[in-house]
């Protein structure tokens, strides 16, 4: 079937240079690596008092980005509880999310998979159930569970998010919950935080007084001591929806707006006056300047402290965990979906991947396990945390899982981990509109970034410029350094600074043996609509075929 023109798998191998022999060689070894991930990695999970398997607590915030936490070094942040659980595990302080948008991120979390095989192109997309997911593997463990807070993997409509078809999965399609077969109190999405709700096992909408965050937490701390020391062990999931925007004054309690009424939040270091043009929203030049420039202080100070109201339900949580005296027999994970830009690289929101956007938190605790202060920095994506869960917890891994076992890790262990994070965007935050795809790898050191729409790349060093300001993959003119954008000198591959050609190289290999060994041929967002979906927005397909 002819393709859109722009820049496919096809031009980026023969462009890449990928001869025949290293790339079957690459494959062998990749396809080598895959399975030797399918079984549980580097031994049985610790039994906890009674024999039992260990409980595990999953907070999920929602674009809170790795940089404005206190132990990141954000010297404006309030997260003395967040900073602590950090002290007393690990911390995958390179860890990235795959793609940095809700639905596509939850979709590899629960499935191991990047989208390209979840087939979660955009958000506001039902995810196909038939996948072999988290929930399955825990409920099929023996494990209890508890699932509160914001799915994204319902709605198969863009917008009219209240209504109950888009948040309410009935008992006949329970399917959809992906094995998290035991308490349920959920809802798809809505971030006003004072007009909540959320659906249980029958089609009644239910309320929070109050806030969300705090009620949620109030749920979650009965989840804890109702299940701690039973027979069963327990898989407790809390989706937060902060900070998520609406950044809104009355979207926060005034407590915590008020901890930050001093701070100033000046622009970023790399603030454009003018928006990239591959973002996929708010381009336009001159809202830009008038709406997002003078108004970005205000948002990050209701971000921060929506932030500071997180970190305060995180220490309830950890306390509720020690009052139950399960502290040594729970692993505690935090972390967040993606990041934020907040006027960064001439960006705002999501959806890319500069550092503010995919750099997320990752922190494990267990204690007499995971050695507390650990810092880890194996290049961790969104698939690799499924199996490395389930490594820590002594489950088997499904051989469908794409991502790697990292658990040896998380004890403090030496062993294989990935030469680096790879990330995918499909298209469109939500609408079925071509332009804005694009690929990228981040491993220890560099970022290389392709768009499809005109073939630029982008290569930073983000130790030697960690705001991404200077753009490796093209020529610097009279010795400035160049920023983002299209490439100084037409055609594709870019003329790039010869000091860094070999770097430049090496990272367009390594992606396009990756694209190849997950069948992602890098189309436009509309091709995914009439591929992998049934025109109504629910997945039907993905790179591997149907489901």
């Amino acid at each position: 079937m002819p393709r859109e023109s722009g820049c496919t798998r096809r031009d980026f191998l023969k462009t890449a240079g990928l001869a025949a022999g290293l790339a079957c060689g690459l494959e062998r070894l990749a396809r080598g690596a895959a399975e030797s991930v399918r079984a549980p990695g580097t031994g049985t999970a610790r039994a906890v008092a009674g024999g039992k398997k260990p409980n595990v607590i999953y907070i999920l915030a929602d674009q809170l980005r790795y940089q404005s936490l206190g132990y990141a070094g954000d010297a404006k942040a309030r997260t003395p509880n967040i900073d602590r659980l950090a002290s007393e595990g690990v911390i995958f302080r390179q860890c990235v999310s795959s793609m940095p948008v809700c639905a596509a991120y939850r979709a590899s979390l629960l499935t191991g998979k990047y989208p390209t095989s979840t087939g979660m192109a955009i958000n506001e997309l039902r995810i196909n159930p038939n996948q072999r997911c988290l929930g399955h593997v825990v409920t099929e463990g023996g494990y209890e569970t508890g699932y509160i807070g914001k799915w994204h993997l319902w709605a198969n409509e863009g917008g009219n998010h209240n209504a109950m078809k888009n948040s309410y999965i009935p008992p006949e399609m329970r399917k959809y919950r992906l094995g998290w077969d035991g308490f349920w109190a959920a809802y798809n999405f809505n971030h006003r935080y004072y007009q909540n709700f959320y659906y249980m096992d029958e089609p009644t909408k239910h309320t929070f007084e109050g806030y969300e965050p705090d009620s949620q937490t109030d749920m979650a701390i009965d989840f804890i001591r109702k299940h701690a020391g039973q027979d069963k062990p327990f898989y407790l999931t809390l989706s937060v929806g902060t900070p998520h925007d609406p950044w809104a004054s009355n979207n926060v309690p005034a407590k915590y707006l008020d901890m930050f009424e001093d701070v100033e939040f000046p622009l970023p270091g790399n603030w454009s006056d003018t928006p990239d043009p591959y973002m996929d929203r708010n381009a336009d030049p001159k809202a830009w300047l008038a709406q997002w420039k003078p108004n970005l202080p205000a948002c990050q100070r209701v971000y921060y402290a929506m932030t500071a109201n997180l970190d305060d339900n995180i220490g309830r949580i950890m306390d509720a965990v020690d009052a139950a005296g399960i502290r040594n027999d729970t692993i505690v994970v935090f972390t967040s979906d993606h990041g934020e830009m907040f006027g960064a690289n001439g960006r705002v929101f999501k959806l890319t991947f500069y550092d503010p956007a995919a750099r997320v938190p990752m922190i494990v605790r267990w204690p007499g396990t995971i050695p507390g202060g650990l810092v880890s920095d194996a290049c961790m994506g969104t698939p690799d945390i499924m199996p490395t869960l389930l490594g820590l917890m002594g489950l088997p891994i499904p051989g469908t899982v794409e991502g790697m076992d990292l658990s040896h890790l998380a004890r403090g262990r030496t062993g294989p981990e990935p030469e680096f994070a790879f990330m995918q965007g499909l298209g469109h935050t939500w609408q079925w509109n071509d332009g804005f795809e694009w690929r990228a790898v981040r491993d220890k050191r560099y970022t290389y970034a392709i768009y499809r729409r005109d073939k630029s790349e982008l290569l930073f060093d983000n130790q030697g410029d960690p705001l991404q300001m200077r753009n490796l993959a093209r020529r610097p003119r009279h010795g400035s350094p160049s920023g983002h954008g299209t490439p100084s000198v037409p055609g594709w591959p870019c003329q790039g600074d010869p000091a860094h050609g070999d770097t430049l190289d090496r990272l367009r290999r390594e992606m396009a043996e990756k694209m190849k060994s997950l069948d992602d041929t890098f189309e436009a967002c509309t091709w995914y609509r009439d591929h992998w979906t049934d025109g109504k927005r629910n997945v039907i397909a993905s790179a591997r075929g149907k489901f």
